[in-house]
């Protein structure tokens, strides 16, 4: 295996900066006193405050001081943070296991922007001509007043992102079409969607790069015969793909097909043709202002300084807490409904990334990598499951995402909202002393507070693009390969091994557990 400049320092764990970190956090075993920092610094607030593109990130409330954050620059600056990231933007193939770039971002470039060599150039190019035959599709399909439904027929990044961008730009959706979204083999999803669609106003899209996906394709089949057993006669007309393999989507019946490339992993490609749905509902213009969000996040985690980074900021607080506090998970609390699915999203996005054993060389590591990422929108999560936040005995983190400005006029519901969000945040960290014991909040929870000033496209896709960042910066700092999956193999080869025999009852092979499950669901 090659190695590159970025990638011949030791371990994490072996570098200054992590012994370091790891005596500070001795002295912080009882647990870093917030309330004492704040008593003791009144610009605590302020110093802990972040302005970024698109959104403000208050970081004052979390378990760091400015000591501790120094030792954590020093730790990114040891374990080749930087080097990575200017890796990445140069299309090294970062992703070592498959020996593919990782460009994602140039999904979002604008045109004619200089890349790293001319090979690049090339293809910011093709980019854009798939983008534009992308987005003049979306349009004739916003024009065309006889489709009224579009199906998004994908799994993974090819409905994760989608679903989450299309919810949470629906004030900016046109009205009289509704988008719907299959992913599960479970026919029951799919068949409530055919349920309140017809074929002559339907359009389905078959999101798989490689268009041999087994759920999507096994859903993507039912469609077409659902389609032609509904009377459906003209498939390329209600049927287009998302898709690199041409020729498979071509026998399939389709004829608008719209690719993508090989350093476009799956949890990054709602900025490629996997966004058609998006551009759809949203339509064109506002398309280009989610990847100009994002690009503006892009450029910010280039060229600032570390102390002024904050998806590196954020993704070395992750570090700090999983390796040096303990704590094993992150709680996302968005505030807006239209965020419903974002913590679903970001689950795929940092558990997929960052959930591996072994570092980019296939050592395994002695030290936690992802947290679990779980969460629900504001104010739902607070009558559900922030009661162990506020009392139980594991510390949890909380993200809280709120936006300044609603989408709607109702009176009073954005101020009680952003009240609860304020509130809770606050709750977190001063908590109540109550000598009966079952009302007493020992407080000292730690949370950050990202705040966008309006949900629109442009600040979507810079709040997303941040995700990304922050995920890249832990695994580059933990070493391991943020970029492949192969943890999602083995089940899919023992369900193709399961499948035929629950028809023909075959057990020869199987552990007794799944043989004795067998025999029950054949029963």
């Amino acid at each position: 295996m090659r190695l590159v400049a970025w990638d011949t320092r030791p371990r994490c764990d072996q570098l200054p900066a992590w012994g370091q970190l790891r005596a500070l956090s001795q002295r912080h075993a009882g647990g870093f006193d917030l309330r004492g920092a704040f008593a003791a610094d009144a610009g605590r607030a302020a110093r802990f405050g972040q302005e970024a593109p698109e959104l403000f990130a208050d970081l004052s409330r979390n378990w760091i001081d400015a000591a501790t954050e120094d030792l954590l620059f020093d730790l990114a600056r040891q374990a080749g943070v930087e080097a990575h990231r200017d890796a990445m933007f140069a299309g090294e193939p970062i992703n070592n296991t498959e020996q593919r770039a990782v460009l994602h971002t140039l999904l979002r470039a604008p045109a004619g922007a200089p890349q790293a060599g001319a090979a690049w150039d090339q293809a910011l190019a093709e980019v854009h001509r798939t983008l534009d035959a992308m987005l003049a599709y979306a349009e004739q399909v916003r024009a065309d007043a006889a489709i009224t439904d579009v199906v998004n027929i994908g799994i993974g990044g090819s409905d994760l992102g989608p679903q989450m961008v299309v919810r949470a730009l629906d004030a900016y959706a046109a009205p009289g079409r509704r988008l719907h979204f299959v992913s599960n083999v479970d026919g029951h999803e799919l068949a409530a969607v055919l349920r309140q669609v017809r074929p002559a106003s339907t359009l389905f899209l078959i999101a798989s790069k490689t268009f041999t996906t087994a759920e999507t394709m096994l859903n993507a089949r039912s469609a077409l015969a659902w389609f032609q057993a509904q009377g459906g006669t003209d498939v390329a007309r209600h049927f287009a793909a998302l898709s690199s393999n041409v020729p498979a989507a071509r026998a399939f019946g389709i004829a608008s097909i719209f690719g993508f490339w090989d350093w476009v992993g799956g949890r990054y490609s709602l900025w490629s043709a996997i966004g058609l749905p998006i551009a759809i509902a949203i339509g064109a213009e506002r398309f280009r202002e989610l990847l100009a969000g994002a690009h503006a996040m892009d450029r910010h985690f280039r060229s600032a300084p570390l102390a002024a980074n904050l998806p590196i900021r954020l993704g070395l607080l992750d570090v700090w807490y999983r390796n040096f506090m303990g704590f094993t998970s992150r709680s996302i609390a968005p505030y807006h409904s239209a965020l419903a699915r974002l913590p679903a999203y970001l689950q795929q996005l940092e558990m997929e990334s960052n959930g591996k054993r072994v570092d980019r060389h296939g050592a395994p590591v002695p030290y936690g990598t992802s947290p679990v990422l779980w969460g629900e929108p504001g104010t739902n999560g607070q009558h559900a499951y922030f009661q162990m936040l506020h009392q139980g005995t594991d510390v949890v983190p909380v993200e809280f995402i709120a936006v300044r400005e609603a989408a709607h006029t109702l009176p009073g519901h954005q101020a009680a909202l952003l009240a609860n969000a304020l509130a809770q945040a606050q709750a977190l960290m001063q908590g109540r002393a109550d000598a009966g014991g079952h009302r007493d909040f020992p407080g000292n929870r730690p949370s950050t507070f990202l705040l966008l000033p309006a949900l629109t496209p442009r600040s979507l896709g810079a709040l997303i693009a941040l995700q990304e960042h922050r995920v890249f910066t832990s695994g580059s700092v933990w070493g391991i390969n943020s970029f492949d999956q192969w943890g999602v193999e083995l089940g899919k080869v023992l369900a193709k091994d399961i499948e035929p025999r629950l028809s023909s009852g075959a057990a020869d092979g199987l552990d007794a557990a799944t043989a004795a499950l067998l025999g029950r669901l054949r029963g």
